[in-house]
């Protein structure tokens, strides 16, 4: 099968592109930046079989994204294209335009192209899990929408906008909102490549809040596999939640990574305050992917030792790069 991969540059869509090789998958990569090296891009920095990328914005490129598409004629597009980070949507104020343009407006105008295309036969998005706000018990994909950010109201937006023209016009597309999820090449403003970093290279890392807030997390590897069964298996217009079955706190996680890098929690972290609009519990209900025959398989013990080897193997080349989130337009 060929597949496209919007936001192809991102560790999640280089993580899912190598996945769809090693089954023998054709895929093309568009993503608005070049690959960053071998740090980030792993193998697919040099690889050349079954693996093309290029680099189109969506919104400013969408037209030459379209070309490439149009010549590509994938029967899959995969789109984790997004405009992240929901503490970043509140300040500075203008920065919230970024986020409506890219996740909502940006998108939508896409979908009303691609709805022309006869090659396509499905349109897979990757949503959320912040679409549901805090929560007490797991939440199903019927859960209301109650975002808590900026970020997450864009990308409610076009979750709503999907689900009105598949309803309505047919548009053959599907939703996986997955947790947070973590996997070598992960940028190193999230909390487990900044926590091993920081851990090997001696640093005191800042645990905003004492780590109270809890979320759900996966190996990218995982988020992978239910991707592949939902583009082979799902009905069109289905809504999949991808999560383990419990959160897990920041300051756990931590813990964890403290231990697989072999420092003392304590000597790691500081307390600082908690992140603007920081949620309490992230948790999602995944049993309909879980019915297509999905479950995690990659333990906290088995990924966390492939992020250390990871940072271990590329650490000078990962001082050198940003630990906070940079706002890019």
């Amino acid at each position: 099968m060929k597949f496209a991969i919007l936001g192809a540059g991102g560790c999640f869509g280089l993580n899912l592109a190598r996945f769809f090789i090693g089954r023998g998958h054709d895929v093309v990569g568009i993503g608005r930046s070049s690959l960053r090296g071998e740090a980030f891009a792993l193998d697919l920095a040099r690889a050349r079989a079954n693996w093309r990328y290029h680099q189109y914005s969506i919104g400013p490129d969408t037209e030459f994204l379209l070309d490439v598409l149009d010549a590509e004629k994938p029967a899959v597009i995969v789109n984790f294209a997004a405009q992240g980070e929901g503490a970043a949507s509140f300040r500075p104020a203008k920065h919230w335009k970024y986020f409506y343009h890219t996740n909502a407006v940006a998108l939508v105008e896409l979908t009303e192209h691609l709805a022309s295309r006869p090659w396509l036969e499905r349109f897979i998005h990757i949503g959320t899990s912040e679409l549901y706000g805090p929560v007490t018990r797991p939440a199903p994909e019927d859960a209301p929408l109650v975002p808590t950010s900026p970020y997450a109201a864009s990308k409610a937006a076009f979750d709503l906008h999907l689900q009105a023209i598949h309803k309505v016009l047919g548009f053959p597309m599907n939703i996986v909102r997955p947790s947070n999820c973590y996997t070598p090449g992960q940028q190193l403003h999230r909390i487990v490549p900044k926590a091993l970093l920081y851990a090997v290279t001696g640093r005191k890392l800042p645990l905003h809040g004492g780590g109270r807030a809890e979320k759900s997390y996966l190996h990218g590897t995982d988020l992978s596999r239910a991707i592949l069964l939902v583009a082979e298996r799902a009905p069109l217009g289905e809504l999949y939640n991808v999560g383990p079955e419990e959160p897990t706190s920041i300051r756990r996680v931590v813990e964890l990574c403290a231990a697989a890098a072999g420092v003392d929690f304590d000597e790691l972290v500081e307390i600082t305050g908690d992140r603007i609009g920081q949620d309490s519990r992230y948790w999602l209900d995944a049993g309909k992917v879980r019915a297509l025959g999905w479950a995690p398989e990659i333990s906290w013990a088995q990924g966390l030792a492939g992020m250390v080897d990871w940072v271990r193997r590329y650490q000078d080349d990962l001082r050198e790069c940003p630990a906070e989130f940079v706002m890019r337009a």
